[in-house]
This record gives C-alpha cells, sequence and structure tokens, in this order.
C-alpha cells in the first residue's frame, strides 16, 4: 500500500479548478434542462464517478434525482478490457424520461458506447452524457459527450472518485500516477 506521496508523480488538476468546473458545468446543465415536466435523472456511474456526481448534483439548480449503475471494463487494470460488465444496473424505468448519465472519465469509449445503446433500447426522452476528464486521444468509439470537465492527454490518474487498485480515491484532485507503480503490477 503506498502513500499519495509515493505514487503520485504531479497534480494534474487541483481542487480549486473541480470545483470551478464542476459549478460552471452545473450552471449548463440547468440552464439546458430548465422546464422539465419531470426531474431531470442522473446516472452515476459506480465507482469512480460518486465524488463528481455528488458536487455536481449540489450544483444543480433544476429538479432531479440520482440512481446508480455499477459498471466494469478494467478488471482491476490500468487500460479497458474491451468486456463491459454490468454489475449493478438500475432499479427503475427511464421511458419518457430526461437521462444525464455521469461518468468520471471516458478514455476508449467502449463502455459509454456500450450503455447508451442500452439505454437507448430504454426508450428514454432524450440521453446525454456528462464526463469530469475526456482522454479524447484514446478513443476506440466515438460517443457523442454533451458536457465535459477537462480534456487530458494519455496519463493514468488518480483522485476525485478515480483509483487505482480501490486507492487514491478520497485525493480532493486529480493526479498522474507514477508509471512505475502500476506498470509493476501488470
Amino acid at each position: 500500500m503506498l502513500t499519495p506521496d509515493q505514487a503520485i508523480q504531479k497534480v494534474l488538476i487541483d481542487q480549486d479548478a473541480i470545483q470551478q468546473r464542476v459549478a460552471v458545468l452545473g450552471e449548463e446543465i440547468s440552464r439546458d434542462y430548465a422546464g422539465l415536466d419531470q426531474p431531470l435523472v442522473l446516472i452515476c456511474i459506480l465507482k469512480g464517478s460518486f465524488v463528481f456526481c455528488a458536487d455536481l448534483m449540489r450544483q444543480l439548480t433544476i429538479p432531479h434525482e440520482v440512481h446508480f449503475m455499477s459498471v466494469s471494463s478494467y478488471n482491476g487494470g490500468t487500460s479497458s478490457s474491451g468486456e463491459v460488465k454490468i454489475e449493478q444496473d438500475l432499479d427503475i424505468s427511464i421511458a419518457d424520461r430526461d437521462v444525464l448519465i455521469i461518468e468520471d472519465i471516458i478514455d476508449t469509449g467502449l463502455t459509454l458506447d456500450y450503455l447508451t445503446h442500452m439505454f437507448a433500447e430504454r426508450a428514454p426522452r432524450s440521453l446525454a452524457l456528462c464526463t469530469l476528464l475526456d482522454k479524447p486521444e484514446a478513443r476506440q468509439r466515438e460517443v457523442e459527450v454533451r458536457y465535459i470537465g477537462f480534456s487530458i492527454d494519455l496519463e493514468f490518474v488518480v483522485g476525485y472518485g478515480l483509483d487505482y487498485d480501490q486507492q487514491f480515491r478520497g485525493l480532493p484532485y486529480i493526479a498522474v500516477l507514477r508509471p512505475e507503480v502500476y506498470q509493476d503490477q501488470d
């Protein structure tokens, strides 16, 4: 078990920058979904998105509800396996509802491509994506992302809900993990 000082190469996005950007995203989403006849459905993709989703929903000025879904495509490693596994599905119907998927990071796009197709079959009124972090250079499948917190390079990041082997989720910032930390494990 490593400490952040041992594992972190650098802070990529500090706590203040994250909070400022989350506030802006909250304003944009509130404006775009103002006047709905039902609360906006936020689908928080666990585990990595829970910190971002909690902060984001506190910034919303419109009626909303939050539901959780657990999905995995990493299997404990540092890159997507390409196989999406639904560990916990939604317990509500999203038919004729406005749905916003909240994700921590989009890199290959495989998970979100799978989820958007699966959710589209459930007949929502609208379906959009919001991600804290986007790695467009890593994209293997194109997905339309309406709200992006930050675009980042191809570095392995942790913090603010993102983990490496279940560690570092609690960091209040986004940090780049030292390559030797995860290369020794793969």
